[in-house]
Parts: structure tokens; sequence; C-alpha cells
């Protein structure tokens, strides 16, 4: 049999769609749907502005990575002229740019692009993580609102035993103690209810910073609608969370991009070439009659570094290896914790959606009818007012901790969906 009210909602940007809804509010800044938390957080969140302002510093440094080192400017004034037999040497300039060796922009380059897109796959998955962490306090925040109504249905139904319980005592059918347990229940279900109560604000300051808003900003009861269920593809998602899961992918970037840096290290041992090209100021020769007199001369001019310290450049390689490796390492372990975390959130999705069923179709029900049978039974002396009161424990118990299995079934599902880097596939029942 299908439980109602649990929902498997298949969407890349809002992630499993709303449990709880409300009419949406006129401003739009004021989150009404699950969609309106998730939309306000992924425009305001301070912390996803950082995350992605990481990202673009990473992209900024390829352009950086591509340029040449500034061309080079020099300028020598002869304090004492040097005399030349076509005159006298006054002043010289001179440009000169290096150029890397062969590979070297590319290597360099690469290595900014592929840290450019781990940066970008970085800033997916904490997006990911502001979504969860926003749908687990909306569906909280829920949760609160649901267990709220119960307390206070069952407060009214404790007045109402009372009202019973005073009745009888006044027809001499129960005695005083059956009113002073009723009251004592009352009192204890409204500190309980009290205790709900101000729970609110501080469920909404969370809410409101997770959406960078002031966190005394006043947000609406969520309210849950009636949802149908679906099974969760268990082998679909673990090959999803190997092809799309944003962590793997980043740090299957951060590998490309150490290939980058190896091969950046390994060019250590070219030189770079240096090119230029100076002129030198000569003025007129004092003698009459020379040939060339007051021709400037240009030099054209060559040179390179010398890759000496070969040590030093083969510990750079290995450095780089080690890089790779590492990374590689870190890799694995993470498809390995991954898969691991996921096989814990199929469990906790199974078990919830089993103890749902078994609440909604079995215990609420018969709670419900234990305690109406109680009561009819109470009226007429068939049970005593202790048997009532376990009965209306019950169903209160029962009804607050189904809402709590839907409540961790739903964060289940999110946090599922923060692994796989986007939607869900699911089975047909």
């Amino acid at each position: 049999m299908l439980m109602k009210r649990i929902i498997f909602i298949v969407a890349a940007a809002s992630v499993f769609g709303s449990a709880f809804c409300q009419p949406a509010a006129a401003d739009p800044n004021s989150p009404g749907s699950l969609a309106d938390y998730l939309r306000i957080a992924a425009t305001n969140n301070a912390g996803l502005k950082s995350s992605f302002e990481r990202w673009r510093m990473a992209v900024a440094k390829i352009p950086q990575a591509k340029a040449l080192a500034d061309p080079r400017f020099t300028y020598g004034y002869f304090i004492e002229e040097v005399e030349t037999r076509t005159g006298p040497q006054k002043q010289r300039l001179g440009l000169s740019q290096a150029f890397p060796w062969f590979g070297v922009i590319e290597a360099r380059s690469g290595a900014a692009a592929t840290a450019a897109q781990a940066a970008y796959k970085r800033y997916e998955g904490d997006k990911l993580k502001l979504f969860r962490q926003v749908k687990n306090a909306f569906y909280e925040y829920g949760y609160l609102y649901e267990a709220t109504e119960i307390a206070r249905e069952n407060l009214e139904l404790l007045k109402h035993f009372e009202q019973v319980a005073q009745v009888r005592y006044r027809t001499a059918a129960a005695s005083h103690p059956d009113i002073i347990r009723a009251q004592i229940e009352l009192a204890m279900l409204e500190d309980r209810l009290t205790g709900l109560e101000n729970m609110r604000s501080p469920i909404a300051s969370g809410l409101n910073a997770l959406l960078n808003r002031d966190i005394t900003a006043s947000l609406d009861w969520p309210q849950r609608t009636d949802t149908v269920a679906a099974v969760v593809d268990e082998a679909a998602v673990t090959m999803l969370i190997a092809e799309r899961n944003p962590e793997i992918a980043a740090l299957q970037q951060d590998i490309q991009s150490s290939r980058h840096r190896l091969r950046l290290a390994q060019k250590r041992y070219w030189p770079d070439v240096t090119l230029g090209v100076d002129w030198i100021q000569t003025d007129e020769a004092r003698a009459d009659g020379v040939w060339g007199s007051g021709r400037d001369p240009v030099i054209a001019m060559m040179s390179f570094n010398i890759p000496l310290w070969g040590n030093s450049y083969k510990a750079g390689a290995q450095q780089a290896r080690a890089s790779m490796r590492s990374v590689r390492q870190q890799k694995e372990q993470m498809q390995l914790d991954l898969s691991a975390r996921a096989a814990e959130i199929f469990y906790r999705i199974a078990e919830t959606r089993r103890k749902a069923a078994l609440y909604e179709n079995t215990l609420i029900p018969k709670g419900k009818e234990m305690v109406n049978v109680s009561e009819s039974s109470y009226r007429t002396g068939g049970v005593d007012f202790l048997n009532l009161i376990d009965a209306q424990r019950k169903l209160l118990t029962f009804e607050v901790a189904y809402q709590r299995i839907l409540t961790d079934h739903l964060q289940a599902l999110a946090e599922l969906e923060t692994l796989t880097g986007g939607a869900i596939p699911l089975k047909a029942n």
C-alpha cells in the first residue's frame, strides 16, 4: 500500500520540490514554498557568494598564466663618452623580451584552467550543501508546525476528557482523582506545547541566516500537503555518485591540474630565452671625412639562463608527482566514503518509509480507535480514567513520531541529492 505525504521531488535546482508548502507571498523576497527558500538562498547566501568569488579568482588566473613576462627596457648614459672611430657614444637604450621554453605556457595555463574547473565544481558542491541545509531547516520547521498542531489538538482532547470526568464525578460515577489526573495531564501537555511554540524563533532564525535575511524577520508556518510515494533506484544512484558528485569531479580536475604542474616542473630543465635589441646614440666624429660618422649602431641580442641546479629541478618534479598521487588517493578514498554514506542513507530512506507505512496504516488508526473505545468504556464505567489517559498518550506519541519519521525521510532524500549532484532516479512501485 502506497503511503501518502512522502515524495521524492526529482528536480536539480529545487531538489525534491516542496513537501511543505504555503501560498506564495506577495513580496518576491519573502519565502513561501521550498522553491522560494532555495531561490533566495542561492541568490543571497554570503557563504555561497564567497565560494562563487573563489571560482572567479581561479578563472582570473588563466589569462595571467598565458601571458609572457613584461618586456624589459634598459637605459644607459655614458658619463664618460666612449670615443669610437665614427664618433663619441652618448647613451644606450635597449628593449628585450623573455620567452619561456616550448610548452611552458601551455602547461602553466592548463594547470590554471583545470584549477578553475575544480573551483567551479566545489562551488556547485557548496550550493548543493547549502540547499541541503535549507531543506533540513525547512523540513524541521514543518515538523515543528505539525508537532505544535498535534499538541494543540491533544490539549483540546484532554480538556474534553476533563469535562467527561467532571460530569461523571457530579453523578458519583467517577472519583475526584480522575479530575486531578486530567488536570495534571493538561498541565504537562500545556508545558510541552509552550516548549514547541518557543522553538519557533530559533528555527526561523536559522532559516533566515541561511537566506541572509534579518534573523528576526517573521516566517509563516509551512503547511504539509498530501504527496505520493516513490522508490529510489539505488543502483542508478550509486552510478550517479561516481559520475556527477561535485567533490569527486573537483578532485578529478585537481588530478589534471597536477599533471600540468608536473610537466611544468619538468620544463625547468630547459632554459628561458631572452631576445632583445639595443640602440646606441653616437655623435659626429671629431675628424672630418670619416666614413659612417655619427651613425648609431643597433645591436641584436639573445641570452638565456643556464639550468645548472639539476637536483632542485628533480626535487620539484618529485614534488609534483607526489602531489598527483596524493590527489588520486584522496579521490579513491572519497569514492569509498561516499559509497558507504549512500548505503547508510539508503537504509534510512527504506527504514523511514517502512515505519511511515506502519504508523499511517496501523498504529495511528488503531490509536484513534483505542481512544474512542476507551472514552466510550469510561463513560459506562468499563475502564478507569488511567486507561483513557494512556490511550491518549499513545495516540499523541504515534502522531508526533509519524511526523518525525516523515521529516527524517525528507532530510535523508535531501542528503542523498547532495551526493548525486542533481536529480535522483526513481523506480516504479
